[in-house]
């Protein structure tokens, strides 16, 4: 009888601690880190859904009646920047392009993929406005500046295998973003690798475009995405869901051809100018480029990443494509918020696989 009532009591203090321990479960802090910065080193970015769910304040509303603060890492230094951190575990998600996440996941970090945000972005090659060259072939021997270990670097070995070109054939300077657009101004180096941030300099009239991978086949494209560290998603799943929840509810509004005029205001607030975001998604359906799935064009390119990074030298290790992409996150999001249909999914090679079937998004 006594061991009963002790059995009893155990029991009962294990039922009155249990909220006390779920709610030990809970992060004090959500960390998330971005791989750029904005114009003057500003806490705002532009061409993704993680940079609107940023500028709204959209996860702090999320986590504000709990008490969970969420913490914004930008950094100047890009992708190999952001490795770093989650290599030193100050970081739970982040958001970066596709060679970045692949050197960090070749070199031992430990992530999973949880949507794509912001695909099929557009590389841009710019001289001074003054320069006579008019083709990649006429840069050679050239200096041309490029942000390297970003998912630019991959684009340009690319399209310059394509043109029977490697990095080799020019005189190859590596240069952040904003360094970048400081040298075309001075004409310290001959030509430079670009992505929407080139705009700026060509309606000034400071540099002029001579390759874009506009209309060129989609794996010559920058791709990017949003993972969490592994630790993270292990220890706090039901976080995960509630930032991926947020995020593809943001990607349905994004997607919705009537808000393209407020995402590209929103984008602005970056100090990339309204002007720039317009022209350089121009003849392209946001419903495209923030589409969040993992479908077959997406886990191909990464794939096809993964083998190129290793023919260029630029990974030694091994990544498993299919066991780093975690796709159970935004399945139940998708569900949760009534969006199958929403997006179209793509094959291998960017053509249309399963069109859409839901014409604009109504939030729940």
């Amino acid at each position: 009888m006594k061991r009963f009532t002790a059995f009893i009591s155990a029991l009962a203090l294990s039922l009155i601690a249990a909220p006390e321990a779920l709610a030990a479960e809970q992060p004090k802090v959500i960390r998330i880190g971005v791989a750029t910065v904005g114009t003057g080193n500003r806490p705002v970015f532009g061409g993704a859904v993680t940079s609107l769910v940023n500028v709204k304040g959209l996860l702090e509303q999320e986590f504000r009646a709990e008490g969970i603060k969420v913490e914004w890492n930008f950094f100047k230094g890009a992708g190999p920047a952001v490795n770093e951190a989650i290599a030193n575990k100050l970081l739970d998600f982040a958001w970066q392009g596709d060679l970045p996440a692949i050197i960090g996941k070749a070199g031992g970090l430990n992530t999973k993929l949880l949507l794509a945000d912001g695909t099929r972005g557009t590389a841009y090659v710019a001289v001074p406005a003054d320069s006579p060259a008019r083709t990649l072939e006429e840069l050679k021997g050239k200096k041309v500046a490029l942000f390297k270990g970003t998912n630019g670097q991959l684009v340009a070995a690319k399209v310059l295998d394509q043109r029977g070109l490697s990095e080799r054939d020019f005189k190859s300077i590596n240069m952040d973003g904003a360094t970048t657009q400081a040298a075309i101004a001075t004409k310290d180096v001959d030509a430079a690798w670009f992505g929407y941030d080139v705009y700026p300099l060509v309606d000034r009239g400071i540099a002029r475009i001579v390759y874009s991978t506009r209309g060129q086949p989609a794996n010559l494209s920058r791709q990017t995405h949003f993972l969490v560290t592994g630790d993270f998603e292990q220890r706090y799943p039901h976080i995960v869901q509630r930032v991926v929840n947020t995020l593809v509810r943001e990607a349905a509004w994004a997607s919705d051809d009537r808000n393209r005029e407020q995402v590209l205001q929103q984008w602005a607030k970056s100090g990339v100018p309204y002007t720039a975001f317009k022209q350089d998604y121009e003849g392209t359906p946001l419903k495209v480029r923030l589409s969040p799935l993992f479908d077959d064009f997406f886990t191909t390119h990464y794939k096809d990443a993964v083998a190129l990074s290793k023919k260029y030298r630029l990974i030694r290790g091994e990544v498993d494509v299919d066991s780093w992409l975690e796709p159970k996150y935004q399945r139940e999001a998708v569900r949760q918020l009534k969006l199958d249909g929403y997006w179209a999914e793509f094959d291998a090679k960017g053509g249309v696989k399963k069109p859409a079937s839901l014409a604009s998004y109504q939030a729940p």
